[in-house]
């Protein structure tokens, strides 16, 4: 397991900068106005929200063209409270400081013979501690997995190929068998990197992504670190990555998306060319990697339940 994650530290002091401001503001402006004091309190600590609220009206218009159903406003706003819920447990708690509460596991349960293991890779600006929920039934199962941190965080996709190689050849060397790769958003396209750069498609036995930018994505464009600019829309990246072009390349691949996604979108965006392609209506980007329908599938095809 990673020593460290500077994605945690960073983290780390920003969710206190935003708890210690909103809690001064609070100080300061309650004997003055109980009210003022209140409201912006909650306009500091809720911020997000509203951010997040312009990215679901940004996905609304842009999507118009797509194959993906459109979603309607009530889906929108179902999708965005979901989103508003979900984003700080993994943003604020998880990743910063809960992001090693679960250990990589590299054996299965004593009573067990070596079944197939895992690998979980995050996507953009998260680190392994986004995957907890997963990790802890994996554990609770008894069951083998590595969970990544993609660093640095504001890297090229292709410097996270050797974190991708090291965790392989560990689970692999543990089970005795290719493991499953797990991706949300950013990661997807680690791991199809991975795949290319190593010719590894014989080293995996699934890949399965969750709200992956596989043709890139349409708010990328506002990026201007290594990685996002990767995930533009009809980047030099994305074609490469493409190449050469093979019917049967992406057979072994479960590709989750959702036309709710705020972040990859268009939806159609998460879709593969011969993959098992399968849309979640109404889900956010970060709720869409914790939905029970998605987990359950995933976890089942890693387990062999």
């Amino acid at each position: 397991m990673p020593k460290r994650s500077t994605l945690a530290r960073l983290q780390q002091a920003t969710t206190c900068l935003l708890v210690g401001g909103a809690i001064a503001w609070l100080a300061l402006h309650w004997r003055e106005s109980p009210f003022v004091a209140i409201a912006g309190f909650i306009a500091i600590t809720m911020a997000y929200s509203a951010f997040l609220a312009v990215e679901f009206v940004l996905l609304r218009f842009v999507s118009r063209a797509d194959p993906a159903p459109r979603p309607g406003w009530r889906e929108l706003a179902r999708a965005w409270l979901e989103e508003t819920i979900t984003a700080p447990l993994v943003f604020c708690w998880r990743q910063p400081f809960r992001w090693n509460e679960v250990p990589d596991q590299l054996e299965a349960a004593p009573s067990r013979p070596a079944r197939r293991g895992a690998v979980f890779i995050h996507g953009f600006v998260c680190n392994r501690g986004f995957w907890t929920p997963w990790l802890k039934e994996l554990r609770a199962r008894g069951h083998p997995f590595i969970a990544v941190n993609l660093e640095p965080v504001f890297g090229a996709i292709d410097r996270y190929v050797p974190i991708v190689e090291d965790a392989v050849q560990r689970i692999t060397q543990a089970t005795g068998l290719p493991p499953v790769l797990v991706c949300h958003s950013m990661g997807g396209l680690a791991a199809r990197a991975w795949l290319r750069a190593m010719s590894a498609a014989d080293r995996v036995h699934h890949v399965i992504t969750i709200g992956s930018p596989h043709h890139g994505t349409w708010i990328a464009r506002f990026s201007q670190v290594s990685n996002g600019r990767q995930m533009r829309q009809r980047s030099e990246w994305l074609r490469q990555l493409e190449r050469p072009a093979d019917p049967e390349r992406y057979a072994k691949f479960t590709c989750w998306y959702s036309n709710c996604d705020n972040i990859a979108f268009p939806a159609s965006t998460g879709a593969l060319p011969g993959a098992d392609n399968r849309l979640v209506r109404g889900a956010a980007h970060v709720d869409l990697g914790f939905r029970p329908e998605v987990m359950a599938d995933s976890l089942a095809r890693i387990t062999g339940a």
